[in-house]
């Protein structure tokens, strides 16, 4: 009996240990290859600590969040894009919380409010991934403007995100209708839908279809199209001479958790200087001044050729926006 009292100790220890580890759900739209990046740095600094992902495109994690408003499943968001926030949080869906280092942050990635229902992290910009040698093949001349993707010789040969299952397909969206305006906003998208050959469900997909040639122009994501290239596909980065929209990724505490002092450190990671280096891999402009260095591929001033993007009209319209798109253009979405 004396004899198995240590192994019992031992084994008592080592369960009640097992129950000291918090589990986190963490709902993101995230690309995969960030997600253990960010998972690994802050597990190492919170070994007490662990994440659960739950992990699908923008659109899909927003509907899927907005379904479970009266019963969270989530404790915190990491990487969603900020007018899906701002919709969560009229839906008063988010829980305030100003995380440590929150006075660092650019005052445009964070809830303008003292205690902020939400943190920015980075911005995302659209682009256009445009395969050289398809293009050569199919006699094709380089669009340098959103306007170009309209003229008939690209007929069949675009594929672009929905924007119902896509922030990068809704950013693109709702930033023509607030450069050209409503009407021409939408005239636009008529005329360039009759080049599309279809819409993916994943904002980074048409670049990947781009870069393998089985598309010649894939409306995209910038940091997917950089990555490619850097990996050797025949690919040219196209940033339209109009500008091109781009959305902020953003995290928040999901009102209700049970696991709140762990959903806290989550979020004061979020802002911290290690996080944006982490997130400046991917993206070339992120919430914290001083941090960003060039990316590979992307314009040396990333904020030249980014929008005045208006986030809180977006936020607003988004419903409006998705229906009318749908009810427009969806016969060309790929299957589920």
């Amino acid at each position: 009996m004396l004899k198995k009292t240590p192994l019992a100790l031992l084994l008592a220890l080592a369960a009640a240990g097992v129950q000291a580890k918090t589990e986190l759900t963490v709902y993101t739209a995230l690309e995969l290859d960030q997600l253990k990046r960010y998972q690994a740095a802050f597990e190492q600094e919170n070994p007490d600590i662990a994440i659960r992902w739950v992990r699908d495109s923008t659109g899909i994690i927003t509907a899927r969040l907005l379904a479970e408003k009266e019963n969270p499943q989530a404790d915190v968001i990491w990487g969603l894009a900020a007018t899906s926030l701002m919709l969560m949080d009229k839906h008063g869906m988010l829980a305030p919380y100003a995380p440590a280092g929150l006075d660092q942050l650019s005052p445009e990635f964070r809830d303008p409010r003292d205690t902020p229902h939400w943190v920015g992290m980075n911005a995302w910009l659209g682009v256009i991934c445009y395969n050289t040698i398809e293009a050569e093949k199919h006699g094709l001349t380089k669009p340098t403007s959103w306007q170009d993707l309209t003229k008939p010789e690209y007929q069949g040969h675009i594929v672009m995100p929905n924007p119902a299952s896509s922030g990068t397909g809704f950013l693109d969206v709702s930033a023509w209708l607030q450069q050209f305006g409503e009407e021409q906003g939408w005239a636009y998208m008529d005329g360039l839908h009759q080049n599309i050959a279809n819409y993916t469900h994943s904002g980074s997909k048409p670049c990947v279809q781009a870069a393998s040639g089985e598309a010649t122009i894939g409306i995209s994501m910038a940091y997917r199209g950089a990555s490619l290239k850097q990996q050797g596909a025949p690919l040219e980065l196209i940033f339209p001479t109009e500008g091109v929209g781009w959305e902020m990724e953003a995290a928040a505490m999901v009102k209700g958790t049970d696991q709140q002092a762990a959903a806290q450190k989550l979020l004061d990671f979020v802002v911290t200087r290690e996080a944006n280096e982490l997130y400046n891999q991917s993206f070339a402009v992120v919430g914290l001044p001083g941090v960003a260095q060039p990316v590979q591929y992307f314009p040396e001033e990333p904020a030249k050729v980014m929008i005045d993007n208006d986030f809180a009209w977006a936020a607003e319209q988004r419903e409006a926006i998705l229906a009318e798109w749908q009810r427009r253009y969806d016969g060309k979405s790929e299957a589920r």
